[in-house]
């Protein structure tokens, strides 16, 4: 699976926000994807599998538990591939800030 295929489910982006602030066991995460999504036990570790087998997540046993880290390496990957599209991002930016202005004055913020 494609790494945007990964990142393109908004389940699995939640979890890797998890495990960007620190490891969580399986149950932790299945606790707050189950509570803000809604899904089962089963829906959560299939989303964790596609993680495992895609490189973003490593999992080690601790006892009966599976503790979850992140594994940066396929973002790092993707930051490489974002590379050469970051010199549109500038321009873009600017013109934002140019039509937030623009209506601020209009509505006499300014």
């Amino acid at each position: 699976m494609h790494a945007f295929d990964v990142l393109g489910d908004p389940v699995r982006r939640r979890i890797l926000e998890l495990l960007a602030e620190r490891e969580h066991s399986s149950g932790e995460v299945v606790a707050v994807i189950s509570a803000e999504f809604g899904i089962s036990q089963a829906g959560v570790s299939q989303h964790l599998k596609v993680l495992r087998d895609a490189g973003f997540a490593q999992v080690r046993p601790e006892g009966t538990r599976r503790v979850y880290a992140l594994d940066a390496t396929p973002l790092r990957d993707l930051d490489d591939w974002l590379e050469r599209f970051r010199v549109f991002w500038p321009v873009r930016l600017d013109a934002l800030a140019t039509e937030i202005a623009r209506g601020k004055k209009a509505r006499g913020e300014l």
